[in-house]
């Protein structure tokens, strides 16, 4: 129902100090689900990280398996690299693709052609990004976990 006054029209509507009110209320809800969300974030793209990191391990010790010659995995200011003696196989920016830090225990490992890890003992990669971390482990054999 609309209610006239003489010549103007009065419309129901809100008041300045309602639209004050919800705009506080939802800062208040964002500033307590935002860091959260952020966090998430982090997590997961973290968590992406160390997959590829481990995938990438993998691929490496199967192609010295499948290629019966050794291969190198070179780890290196967020950047993996395989290589079969001097030919860059693969390359893996997982610092600058995700967004993470990367801290690696050794700067490379190798496998032999049986795919055999070869400087690979006690190998950690680990991934950081503000609050969230994952490391990945290479066993004296070469596997991943």
């Amino acid at each position: 129902m609309i209610a006239t006054t003489g010549r103007r029209v009065l419309r129901p509507g809100h008041t300045i100090v309602e639209l004050l009110v919800i705009l506080v209320m939802t800062g208040v809800v964002l500033s307590l689900v935002i860091p959260h969300a952020v966090l998430t974030l982090d997590r997961l793209n973290v968590h992406t990280a160390a997959r590829e990191v481990v995938s990438t391990i993998e691929s490496a010790r199967s192609l010295a398996l499948a290629g019966h010659a050794a291969v190198a995995v070179d780890v290196t200011g967020g950047t993996l690299r395989v290589r079969r003696g001097s030919e860059i196989i693969l390359t893996r920016e997982i610092a600058h693709t995700h967004g993470v830090v990367v801290w690696a225990s050794r700067d490379s490992l190798s496998y032999d052609p049986y795919g055999l890890g070869h400087g690979a003992a006690n190998l950690s990669v680990v991934l950081r990004r503000r609050e969230a971390a994952e490391t990945v482990f290479v066993s004296r054999l070469g596997r991943v976990r």
